[in-house]
């Protein structure tokens, strides 16, 4: 090739296109053909299984026997052809027939020697965030680093570390839920709604699947809590609807929550509902996603590393640890010590409990679960903005709880660890990565 390639994208559709050899490599490439809805005919005298299966399908069409002279223009000219017999001098032959009637031509033996090349290619997978994306990748006639660097553009697909947002509708052919029209003109298709876990507040414990979606939302409605680093990835037209709430300050209601999911969702969006933690764990996911599905709403759940977990790991304290307890509570302490000892009540008297949203009533829930038979010197951990650089953890005991927090300052959001693992943190340490 004298000087640089010109990539182009071709459409197939229904053209004829031969390819030369029944091996391994000509299957591979029939397949691709098929899939790009080309007329297909193999020209070999024998064929490997997959290209026979083809075949069987009646998905191609195969002449069994040599190649010879006019192939490639009768009945009809081809438009392309892929030749990989494996035998040099048929695949010469092919080539030059090629070149005289003007019929690009792929040689699997010889780059240098053809007219066309396959990349190495990464697709966007059908339901991921990245859908109808497609990307080809060429590297100078080394196809084992196209194939790398091919990999590495799927993955990063896959895990929305791409921007792969739509940016412009399909007025023609509707892709999907939440495909509309260019220009807003006209009815849009409904969109849909995920619910995704964002974790415990760093922007790497996300999962992949969140991040990808994150990535392709038009409009993202996110907490106060979890990965809100992310949101400055995100393309300056994606609307983001904060409505974090404080203790004691709720400037949106969760109806109106509700509403605004399904509100951008009529209007063909693609919507992200970005929460701390994990959506089903105290998140109120069941409530959101019982109201867009009464709307006809398409919703998915995608769970999250919950902070009644992984906060606790953060600080070095493992919530269940052998030798000391098998079992742990997770309960949310908003609304005072009732709710806890209700979700304690059947534990284990050795059980961990993990108390969500509890540092406002700690002193009340305290005393409760002392009056309850919890031992007065229970040890008792109060970890502050866990999994970020600002992350402190407090020890003390139940009976100590309150005036110790107090004095120390403990503010929200903060996990409160009950149980006997608190000790284990001596041993350990802080395990949160940097």
């Amino acid at each position: 090739m004298a000087g640089p390639a010109y990539p182009l994208t071709l459409d197939l559709t229904g053209r004829r296109v031969v390819v030369v050899g029944g091996g391994p490599i000509a299957a591979r490439r029939a397949r691709g053909l098929v899939d790009a809805g080309a007329d297909v005919e193999v020209i070999a005298p024998f064929v490997c299984e997959d290209v026979h299966d083809l075949v069987e399908s009646h998905e191609i069409r195969w002449h069994e026997r040599e190649f010879v002279v006019g192939d490639l223009v009768l009945p009809e000219p081809a438009w392309l052809v892929h030749t990989a017999t494996g035998d040099r001098d048929v695949d010469t032959q092919v080539s030059r027939e090629a070149e005289a009637a003007r019929v690009w031509c792929v040689r699997a033996d010889d780059a240098g020697a053809s007219s066309a090349w396959t990349p190495a290619v990464a697709r966007g997978a059908a339901g991921s965030a990245s859908e109808g994306l497609t990307v080809a990748v060429t590297a100078g006639g080394d196809p084992r680093r196209a194939t790398a660097v091919r990999d590495a553009v799927l993955a990063a697909l896959d895990s929305g570390t791409l921007p792969v947002r739509r940016v412009r509708r399909n007025t023609a052919t509707p892709v999907g839920p939440g495909a509309g029209t260019a220009d807003g003109a006209g009815p849009a298709s409904t969109g849909r709604v995920a619910l995704v876990g964002g974790g415990p507040g760093a922007e790497d414990l996300i999962t992949v699947r969140g991040r990808a979606l994150l990535a392709a939302a038009d409009v993202v409605v996110t907490d106060r809590l979890g990965p809100r680093g992310l949101l400055s990835t995100l393309a300056p037209d994606v609307e983001v609807v904060d409505v974090g709430k404080t203790p004691g300050n709720h400037p949106v209601t969760q109806q109106r929550i509700n509403e605004l999911l399904v509100h951008h969702a009529l209007l063909g969006k693609r919507v992200v509902r970005l929460k701390g933690g994990d959506p089903f764990v105290l998140g109120r996911g069941g409530e959101e996603a019982l109201h867009c599905l009464e709307h006809d709403i398409p919703v998915e759940v995608v769970p999250g590393v919950t902070s009644a977990v992984s906060v606790p790991a953060a600080a070095g304290i493992p919530v269940t640890h052998r030798g000391i307890t098998a079992s742990f509570v997770v309960a949310s302490a908003h609304d005072g010590a009732d709710q806890v000892l209700r979700a304690a009540a059947d534990a284990a008297s050795d059980a961990t409990l993990v108390l969500l949203m509890g540092v406002t009533r700690l002193g009340e829930t305290a005393r409760a679960l002392v009056d309850a038979g919890r031992r007065p010197d229970t040890p008792v951990a109060l970890i502050e903005r866990g999994w970020t650089p600002e992350q402190r953890t407090t020890v003390t005991t139940l009976e100590g709880a309150a005036a110790d927090a107090e004095r120390a300052g403990v503010r929200a959001p903060a996990v409160v660890v009950v149980g006997d693992v608190v000790s284990v943190r001596h041993r350990l340490g802080d395990l949160a990565g940097e």
